[in-house]
């Protein structure tokens, strides 16, 4: 059985988000903060095994923003990185 790891991922406003523990080789972490026509916000995010992957949430947030009539969304993604557990 694969050890098991923590990754952690620090964005770009400093918040800092840690995934695990775990055994997957997640690389990238991704984020959408979606500001949502009634004035609240909206959190999505989520982990991927590489950066190509995590820029194909960047399509799929703009096709969100247009479906669900978002007044504006931000979206990030950085590499993780591997911390003891």
């Amino acid at each position: 059985m694969a050890k098991k790891h923590y990754l952690t991922a620090t964005l770009p406003d400093g918040t800092v988000k840690t995934i695990g523990p775990t055994a997957m080789p997640f690389t990238h972490y991704w984020r959408i903060v979606a500001e949502l026509a009634n004035g609240k916000t909206e959190v999505f995010w989520g982990h991927t095994k590489s950066l190509a992957e995590a820029k194909g949430k960047q399509a799929a947030a703009a096709d969100a923003a247009a479906n669900r009539g978002w007044r504006s969304y931000a979206f990030d993604v950085v590499e993780v990185e591997r911390t003891r557990g």
